[in-house]
């Protein structure tokens, strides 16, 4: 977690597949613990590496699938903003879970307004 004026971000790099990979449980716990420093904050950005599950990100892929824990938390905590990697073929896709603003952003990277 990171409180820069305004702005809380928070946060879980792992994903559900990989080498390195938590289950959905512990992603949502990952990021329920991160989103309690920040709560508070006017804006919330949640940081994920992996997307989440049925949303159009998953659509680009039939091999990565989508977090139901990262789901679950944006449902739940409604962050303002949540920025995901995970499918390199579905960078830049912008789409609204709820109020929720989710993006995946890629590596050529974009100035975004919060």
């Amino acid at each position: 977690m990171y409180l820069a004026k305004d702005i809380g971000f928070f946060g879980c790099g792992s994903a559900n597949i990989g080498a390195f990979q938590l289950n959905e449980t512990e992603i949502y716990d990952t990021l329920k613990k991160g989103f309690k420093y920040v709560k508070d904050s006017k804006k919330k950005v949640m940081i994920t590496h992996v997307h989440p599950a049925d949303s159009l990100i998953e659509r680009f892929t039939s091999i990565f699938p989508g977090s139901k824990g990262v789901t679950k938390a944006i449902k739940e905590m409604k962050p303002d903003l949540v920025l995901c990697g995970h499918v390199h073929e579905a960078e830049g896709i912008e789409e609204k879970i709820g109020d929720t603003k989710v993006i995946n952003v890629g590596r050529n990277g974009r100035i975004l307004e919060i």
